[in-house]
């Protein structure tokens, strides 16, 4: 077959791509480095050089420089856009993603382009704290936080009163049996003598971990961390009253690794370096959240003296720079389900030198501490009714209770909820829509939008909306499919106009920048965003169907369902049921529960009687395999389908 006068396929670097003509694609010989100069919109720019044939995806991210990504550089989320100067050849996947006028700007994704000469990139802003779920669902604790505070006045030795500097301290804290290292012994007899033995005692469950001059009593602090994978949340505590004193969320900085667990696991696999960089970006996380906190509650980092930190199995390895690959690979094993206490030093927090962080128990690979932490919130095992918790995300984590009897597992619902593999998907941030209203009768599509800007993408949530209204009005019928244009015609005049295509794909537009801008410029919803919709609540729909099954129960039984984390704070009830994403219940039995983990983790911090409650957990809770049941594959695929509904 004739390849055409403009292509070398001696020039081609990677399996799909195709030079347009007049491309300038020199061949190199392996040797030597190509300089690439980043320009980061709204950030630092920054130049780097690299071996040649290396993707600019990778270029940046072995160097620091984050690109939004939710497949970690597989080509298959196609959110990795850049800018180059120089036209370079197009994939297939980039002229999916941009128009022709984009191409011919330079436009292409980051991890299918190849430095085979020096070039000038541009990188878009990444959103770093898109919209979360700070709060949720809770219990009231009774106060009793680990740390603890003992101000005391000492008497001074004598000739008659020779003891011991420390046991002149503990014998004024009789009520504490505490410990002592090697490094407040090192402070001790400085600290004692330059306060005129006036001085505060302070103490984390039974280690004396350091003693203040003067009465610091009043400043007593921690931090709770939810650990997510997109998304961390961090709230500061103050302990002697266990109010809240500042909240900050933003983007887990490990995001340029792949924006779920496999992509991140895969990562550590294929490069023995990055776990050590995964740990760092994790650590760098926690850390810049920590800092944030105290900044804007005013508070001295040195007087945050233990951190609690809610993550799934992954996200814990990762920080304390274990491997996790025997959890990527079956039969999935963790290295313990029980994190041991760590100084927050050594995962990089700039707190106390000698605060601790604690970490929460896990069930198993796929339902971790975050997990556990939103069943202690939410009283999972104290509550005598019938309720189904679903945390929503990439990773899908089901617990249901009969009153007696809890159950939990699992369900791989893939990055479509994150606005991953989604054709006009995005983040939860400004310039997303995430309300989707249809009214067949006037022809009209009303949108929510984060931030009441421009949309500019969908989020998961109005991805679930959007879908559920053209299955309420009859567009989309119950297989996932579009109907024909006939029938649209027929039947929703109206809004007929709206269904078109992008080359050979069927197009719902949700959003006209123009009355007469091309459908490629627009914000639409495509039959394959419908399939990958399908393919995630059919997952999750197995995974409690199956739950239901176990406990002999039926869809009517579950008397509430706890919709977790912030995808399922802003998921619209209605239209969950409407596609078969929870229970089809009355609709007043959902609730959006917010961020269960964080919660959890602020009353770990609280009480170590809950942080006893959360490690019994682990024998109440038993966790069902999904994978090994023979049913699971015929039951997925029938419940792919939408049963509609009011």
């Amino acid at each position: 077959m004739s390849t055409g006068p403009d292509v070398d396929l001696d020039a081609i670097a990677r399996e799909g791509l195709m030079a347009p003509p007049g491309a300038v694609t020199p061949a190199h010989d392996g040797s030597g480095r190509v300089q690439l100069s980043f320009t980061v919109v709204g950030g630092q720019d920054r130049s780097v050089r690299v071996p040649p044939g290396v993707t600019v995806f990778d270029s940046a991210s072995w160097n620091g420089i984050a690109i939004d990504s939710t497949c970690g550089g597989h080509g298959t989320c196609h959110k990795c856009k850049v800018r180059l100067d120089v036209q370079t050849p197009v994939s297939r996947h980039d002229r999916r993603t941009f128009s022709p006028t984009e191409l011919e700007q330079g436009w292409r994704l980051a991890c299918l382009a190849t430095a085979t000469r020096d070039l000038a990139v541009e990188v878009p802003p990444l959103t770093t704290r898109p919209k979360a779920a700070t709060v949720g669902v809770g219990r009231q604790v009774i106060l009793r936080p680990a740390v603890q505070k003992r101000y005391v006045e000492l008497v001074a030795p004598s000739l008659a009163d020779q003891r011991t500097d420390l046991v002149r301290l503990t014998d004024a804290i009789d009520d504490l049996e505490v410990t002592v290292d090697l490094a407040v012994l090192r402070r001790l007899p400085v600290v004692l003598r330059e306060a005129d033995w006036k001085v505060t005692a302070v103490v984390v469950d039974e280690a004396l971990v350091d003693v203040e001059p003067g009465d610091t009593t009043a400043d007593r602090y921690g931090i709770a961390f939810d650990l997510g994978t997109t998304t961390v949340v961090a709230t500061l505590l103050d302990l002697s009253t266990g109010t809240p004193v500042a909240v900050a969320s933003r983007l887990n900085k490990q995001q340029p690794f792949g924006g779920d667990v496999i992509s991140r696991i895969s990562a550590t696999m294929m490069d023995p370096d990055a776990l050590g960089r995964l740990q760092q970006l994790a650590s760098e996380t926690l850390d810049e959240l920590a800092l944030q906190v105290c900044t804007e509650g005013g508070v001295d980092p040195a007087h945050v003296y233990e951190v609690a930190v809610a993550g799934n199995a992954t996200m814990t390895s990762l920080l304390l720079g274990i491997d996790p690959e025997p959890l990527g690979v079956a039969p999935f094993v963790m290295p313990t389900a029980h994190p041991p206490v760590v100084l927050a030093s050594e995962v990089g927090l700039h707190l106390h030198p000698r605060a601790r962080v604690a970490l929460f128990p896990a069930l198993g690979a796929y339902v971790g501490g975050d997990i556990v932490a939103g069943m202690l919130a939410t009283g999972m095992d104290r509550d005598k009714r019938t309720r189904l918790f679903i945390d929503v995300g990439t990773n899908c984590e089901i617990v249901l209770s009969d009153g007696d009897t809890l159950v939990s597992t699992a369900a791989p619902a893939g990055p479509a909820f994150e606005g991953g593999a989604i054709r006009c998907g995005m983040r939860a941030a400004d310039g997303a829509i995430e309300v989707v209203r249809v009214d067949p009768a006037e022809g009209t599509v009303v949108l929510g939008v984060i931030g009441d800007t421009t949309p500019r993408g969908l989020c998961g949530s109005g991805l679930v909306d959007a879908v559920a209204e053209l299955v309420r009005v009859g567009l989309l019928d119950a297989s996932g499919r579009f109907v024909t244009a006939d029938a649209a015609k027929e039947s929703l005049p109206l809004l007929a106009d709206r269904l078109t295509q992008v080359g050979e794909e069927r197009v719902f537009v949700l959003h006209r920048p123009t009355p007469d801008a091309e459908v490629a410029d627009c914000v639409y919803l495509s039959q394959r965003d419908v399939r990958e919709l399908q393919f995630a609540k059919g997952a999750i729909a197995t995974g409690w169907a199956l739950l239901l099954e176990q406990l002999g129960l039926e869809q009517d039984d579950v008397q509430q369902v706890l919709l977790a984390g912030s995808f399922g704070s802003y998921l619209s009830p209605a239209s969950a049921i409407r596609i078969g994403l929870v229970p089809k219940i009355p609709v007043l039995r959902i609730v959006s529960a917010g961020n269960v983990a964080g919660e959890g983790a602020k009353m770990a911090l609280l009480s170590v009687r809950e942080r006893v409650g959360a490690a019994t957990l682990l024998d109440t809770v038993e966790y069902v395999e999904l994978s090994d049941r023979p049913e699971f594959n015929d039951r997925f695929v029938d419940l792919l389908s939408f049963p509609g509904g009011a």
